[in-house]
């Protein structure tokens, strides 16, 4: 997905290593990732690495002397955080992260979504609804369904029948938009929406409820003020708090999360909420979170705007 935003924006890059299919074959495409990205590293010779997670970034930024950056936003994800943290120089997390890192970690009040969805960023284009077929009239529901590869997902799990949430969700009179990681059984695949990635977060933003095992996702419809419910057996801090603090998502994770997160998916198909006012109280309390980079990576005084508006955050803004 990465690589089509790119070519679509005509972005020059280089792909230094392609993905994993299972765990099997992570750790051969890590080493060549991290042996291609020090080669560069060494031909460039820059003063700042910085990545989501940043595993490669931090390894990399330890043996050409550069200072690694590192933001994250996933607790669970053991893995990442222990091959990552102990090599980088800063660590940035939402201040809703609920681990502490150390002396490393820097807070902000923000969300990895709000560095492409603020809008000061974004502006969402409402040709998408037309684009895909639909009137403005129509309500309907993009649901999510993931594949479960990533390394932080082996064991999880979400829905329970996919056959009965589009049942729930057409009973109570929405269009259903599929957009799944994973093969859909042959009669669903009607269902399945092809979406350009460039695209998705128009979808997002006109959808009348985002569903789904996805939390990046569920994220990115709260911010753009699109109720989400997610649906997985693992829950972060961000999506905690997007949920018992701005009602803009709502979380379901235990055995009978099925049922539950599809009586409160009828609920708000049927009940009239305004989420634009939940989301300007969130656009209140929360920063544009590329301003946050560019003040990381430029080494800019602490004294920032981001600090100005939020002094309670932990560590110091570069």
């Amino acid at each position: 997905m990465a690589v089509e935003l790119l070519q679509r924006y005509d972005i020059d890059h280089e792909v230094l290593a392609g993905t994993a299919s299972g765990l099997s074959q992570l750790a051969w495409v890590q080493t060549t990732y991290e042996a291609r990205l020090l080669r560069r590293a060494v031909q460039l010779k820059p003063d700042v690495i910085t990545a989501i997670g940043g595993v490669a970034a931090a390894h990399v930024a330890t043996v050409v002397g550069a200072r690694s950056i590192v933001f994250y936003d996933t607790e669970h994800a053991n893995l990442i955080q222990n091959l990552a943290y102990p090599f980088a120089d800063v660590i940035y997390t939402p201040d809703c992260y609920n681990q502490s890192i150390g002396p490393k970690q820097v807070r902000y009040p923000g969300y990895h979504e709000l560095a492409y969805l603020h809008p000061d960023r974004f502006t969402p284009d409402p040709t998408v609804i037309s684009d895909f077929g639909l009137d403005p009239d129509d309500t309907f529901v993009v649901l999510r369904l993931v594949k479960w590869g990533a390394s932080h997902d082996v064991g999880q799990s979400g829905f329970n029948a996919v056959e009965d949430v589009i049942d729930r969700l057409e009973n109570a009179g929405a269009e259903v938009l599929i957009t799944s990681e994973r093969p859909l059984p042959a009669e669903l695949e009607s269902y399945r929406t092809t979406v350009e990635p460039h695209r998705m977060h128009d979808l997002l933003a006109f959808a009348d409820l985002f569903i789904g095992e996805g939390a990046t996702m569920a994220a990115e419809s709260a911010v753009l003020g699109t109720p989400a419910i997610y649906v997985n057996t693992l829950t972060m801090g961000y999506t905690d708090e997007l949920d018992e603090r701005y009602g803009l998502l709502f979380n379901y994770q235990g055995d009978d999360r099925h049922a539950l997160a599809l009586d409160k998916a009828v609920s708000i198909l049927e009940n009239d909420e305004n989420w634009e006012e939940y989301r300007e109280r969130l656009l209140a309390d929360k920063v544009d979170t590329t301003s946050v980079i560019l003040r990381a990576i430029t080494g800019r005084s602490s004294q920032s705007n981001t600090q100005a508006q939020n002094p309670n955050i932990e560590g110091e803004l570069l």
